[in-house]
């Protein structure tokens, strides 16, 4: 949700000097070591460090170490890397669930449903547009429109789901006992004695009847937040039971794993501990509305064990508003197979203003604006953000694994993106331009898109170089077009631009005026969105402060 308090900072990559860090515990980093590696650095008093405590995986060991706080972590890191055996060290970052950007309290509320034919008796049923969008049900009464939604009721005549098919809300846990989702809860059947403080299946977390609480090392994952609890609400709360909500599935296992603290926080090394536990647990959905500090090797290693398990990992794409094929989102934005990145849409069909966005790094767009679940306490409120529109996407994940047997985690997500709906607001927010349509999902059914072959493009060299000055002025604003006769498809290879980030951009036009993208900060060798048809606009816009280097375009690339 919208506001929180997610690093921005430069990521940090195995040694690589980096200008800041994103959030994380002052004066802990964790530390992996080359295999066979000589441990007895890690006591050696002259590198300035103390082993706190470990992180012990199946096959390896991660140390969380402590060192002066008033060193400069760069320092630090670059320190260790150089000592034989460090495979790498890294802050313990610090993530946080996406803060509700509106909450609306809708307790004792009930609605009419009648007019929903097939719908699930629950009482606010007639308030999900997330799951049937009739135009006039979205929580606060804004007008929608009719039919951008999930087709949930459409998917429900296929399947609601199976309670074999396991889901863990990796979050800040799950109020266990609220009336639309006890029924959905995973339970521990061998811990089922109760709070006895016995590890009695012997799977090193004692009392893990629900779960386990990675923020507070114990077997108790209650949420005290509330921010779990809508999320698994949205995934699995059940149908027909004259209660509340109706989530995407009505019969699913739901494994409440929390990592985050009821203020909303938590660390790289709980955030590892908590996808590990739901690993041996052998989920098949990860549900991950968080995000925040910088890339971490250890936390994207975890991610890889999962995928290895075959565990799909949904993940929030941000709400920052901003562009994480330029600005890294995590974990959202990790390059492994299981990773399915999720924008938020609105009930009006358009991207949520706060979401963040990415033609290259985020899946699909999913509801996530004014979405009412379950809360804490056996209440509902309506929550707006990326972390909303994740469960959905879990869910209608969990649908597809609950029908069909042997899918890969890269199918699924290769599945995901080619089934959604392709409209207009999402072209350029995400890979395949589409929404959710979990109808779709389940019958493997691809609209049609006009889109370019990836594979067709060919670079053709401008007659004269694009660029601006060197350095540019202030309150610039220049414009080019370039034709190619006879092309269908076009777009810009930016060979270098270093421009003043989010307020001087290079934009690509199409020949009716539209704005196809805006690119602005530092990189090369960009390659934009495309437009369609045989010619395009360049500008340049600057505005009264701060002049960088600028840009230099020497290609443009087409398809015939």
């Amino acid at each position: 949700m919208m506001k929180t308090a997610l690093g921005t900072g430069v990521a940090l990559f195995l040694g690589q000097a980096v200008a800041s860090v994103a959030p994380h515990v002052p004066g802990e980093m964790i530390i992996k070591l080359k295999k066979d590696a000589d441990k007895s650095f890690l006591s050696n008093k002259s590198y300035g460090i103390s082993v706190d405590r470990t992180i012990e995986l199946s096959n390896e060991t991660l140390y969380v170490v402590s060192y002066d706080k008033n060193i400069n972590l760069l320092k630090m890191i670059d320190n260790l890397e150089s000592v034989n055996g460090v495979e790498y060290a890294e802050p313990n970052f610090i993530y946080s669930i996406v803060k509700p950007m509106n909450k609306l309290t809708l307790e004792k509320i009930e609605y009419d449903v009648s007019q929903l034919l097939d719908a699930p008796n629950d009482p606010m049923f007639n308030k999900l547009w997330g799951l049937k969008n009739t135009g006039d049900n979205e929580p606060g009464g804004s007008s929608g429109t009719v039919g951008a939604d999930v087709d949930a009721m459409k998917a429900w005549s296929l399947t609601k789901g199976d309670r074999r098919v396991k889901v863990a809300v990796i979050d800040t846990g799950i109020d266990y006992n609220h009336p639309d989702l006890r029924e959905n809860m995973w339970v521990n059947e061998a811990e089922k004695n109760g709070k006895d403080g016995v590890d009695d299946d012997g799977n090193g977390y004692v009392d893990d009847i629900y779960g386990y609480d990675f923020a507070n090392n114990d077997g108790d994952p209650v949420d005290g937040h509330s921010h779990g609890t809508h999320c698994a609400g949205t995934i699995g709360a059940v149908h027909d039971n004259g209660t509340g909500v109706a989530g995407v599935m009505n019969d699913v296992t739901l494994v409440a794993i929390k990592f985050l603290s009821d203020s909303g926080s938590g660390t790289t090394e709980a955030a590892i501990k908590a996808i590990d536990y739901a690993t041996k647990l052998g989920v098949d959905v990860m549900s991950n509305s968080w995000g925040g500090g910088g890339r971490s090797q250890a936390l994207e290693d975890a991610i890889r064990r999962a995928n290895d398990k075959g565990i799909v990992f949904v993940a929030a794409a941000g709400n920052s508003r901003s562009n994480n094929d330029q600005t890294p989102h995590y974990p959202s934005n990790y390059d492994v197979d299981n990773v399915i990145s999720v924008a938020a849409h609105t009930a009006q069909d358009n991207l949520a203003s706060f979401s963040c966005f990415g033609r290259r790094t985020v899946h699909v767009a999913a509801p996530g604006h004014n979405i009412l679940s379950t809360v804490k306490s056996g209440g509902y409120e309506s929550y707006s953000g990326t972390s909303m529109a994740t469960p959905h996407v879990s869910g209608a994940v969990g649908l597809l694994l609950a029908s069909v047997d042997g899918l890969s985690p890269a199918q699924v997500k290769e599945r995901v993106m080619a089934t959604s709906v392709p409209v207009a607001s999402y072209r350029g927010k995400t890979i395949y331009g589409g929404r959710l349509n979990a109808y779709n999902l389940l019958t493997d059914t691809r609209p049609e898109r006009n889109i370019p072959n990836p594979d067709s493009w060919e670079s053709v060299d401008l007659d004269d170089r694009i660029e601006s000055d060197h350095p540019y002025s202030d309150n610039t604003a220049k414009e080019w077009t370039v034709s190619q006769p006879g092309a269908k498809y076009m777009r810009v290879r930016i060979k270098k631009y270093d421009t003043e980030a989010r307020y001087d951009y290079i934009e690509v036009v199409d020949s009716k005026g539209n704005s196809i993208e805006k690119v602005s900060g530092e990189g090369q060798n960009y390659e934009t969105d495309y437009v369609e048809g045989d010619s395009l606009t360049i500008r340049f816009v600057s505005d009264r402060s701060v002049s960088k280097w600028g840009f230099e375009i020497e290609q443009v690339d087409v398809q015939y």
